[in-house]
């Protein structure tokens, strides 16, 4: 089944929308490919959701996942993508409603237990979340401003 999520990637002061669109079509080979022109960070969330998903109570695929992270041309760095494929991976195995994620942009890395912890360029982030006219936003708590 197929599943797209939207995200940002960060770029200095400024963030360009990505799509993460994840493939798991319940057949094929132990693989978890990620594709996009992610560095090695973004390489790593293989292992981060892995072990988030499982450790948080939810199914984990046997066979072959793909993500894509689209544009290709666009560079992608750093852990904020983990939450957008983990959520990507649920909704593609019907874990979670695929409908649940519209309107929204997801981004945030996981810990090994699933938490969410803070990411770098969050405002960047909502300010990119503002432009592309999306209504929620979703990342982690310890990104929002503290009150005075």
């Amino acid at each position: 089944m197929l599943a797209s999520v939207t995200t940002f990637a960060v770029h200095g002061i400024d963030s360009r929308r990505v799509i993460v669109e994840v493939d798991v079509p319940g057949r094929g080979l132990p693989a978890f490919t990620i594709v996009g022109l992610p560095d090695r960070a973004v390489r790593e969330s293989r292992e981060r959701v892995r072990a988030a998903l499982q450790n948080s109570g939810f199914g984990f695929p046997d066979g072959r996942i793909t993500v894509n992270l689209a544009p290709a041309d666009v560079r992608k760095a750093g852990p904020v993508f983990d939450l957008a494929i983990a959520v990507g991976i649920l909704s593609a195995r019907a874990q979670i409603p695929p409908e649940s994620t519209a309107g929204y942009a997801l981004c945030g890395e996981l810990s090994l237990r699933g938490r969410l912890r803070p990411i770098r360029g969050a405002l960047a982030v909502a300010l990119g979340a503002k432009q592309a006219q999306i209504p929620r936003l979703l990342m982690p708590a310890q990104c929002a401003r503290k009150p005075p």
